[in-house]
């Protein structure tokens, strides 16, 4: 059940930090999603769409919808950390959210909205400074200090596990 929910492993934050190699990466991966996200689903059927990719798990759909919804949070705590000092983030429900209305829609409202706020937040993490990196937030529910790079970290993480999630109930369902 674990390999099914999360194909790629769990995103392991780093306290020591990243190296300016491992930041690039972690931007290129963030600019690469939509793309990547694009060719997993071009084609699938509203049956497959409505698939769960595991037993007890949201459908392509819903990964779809769920993925500029916590991509547009993170871009919003970038923001926050740049310009407030080490602030108090909004949390949110993911699971309600993936459950609101627009979830049922086509997924191509939210893949446009991924191509426009990843080309938008790329244009942001290309600017930062090393010092930039080194900001954090505090999450309200968890008490933590989250560091920006962290943060990256997990986001250049969470596009591909959600891809893989996909792509791997393609190949289970030889779609």
């Amino acid at each position: 059940m674990d390999q099914l929910r999360y194909p790629i492993g769990k995103f392991a934050a780093r306290e020591e930090g990243y190296t300016a190699e491992e930041i690039k990466s972690f931007i290129d991966r963030i600019e690469a999603l939509p793309e990547k996200i694009v060719n997993a689903v071009t084609g699938l059927s509203n049956d497959q769409l409505d698939t769960p990719y595991r037993d007890g798990g949201w459908t392509v759909r819903q990964v779809l919808h769920h993925l500029p919804d916590s991509h547009l949070n993170a871009y919003i705590r970038f923001k926050w950390m740049l310009t407030e000092e080490t602030p108090t983030i909004k949390a949110y429900n993911e699971k309600l959210w993936a459950e609101t209305a627009e979830t049922k829609a086509d997924p191509a409202l939210s893949i446009t909205l991924l191509k426009a706020l990843h080309a938008k937040w790329v244009s942001l993490l290309r600017t930062l400074t090393k010092d930039d990196l080194q900001k954090q937030f505090l999450h309200p529910e968890t008490k933590k200090y989250v560091r920006m790079d962290n943060l990256m970290g997990t986001y250049a993480w969470h596009g591909e596990h959600h891809l893989t999630q996909i792509t791997s109930l393609k190949e289970r369902k030889g779609w």
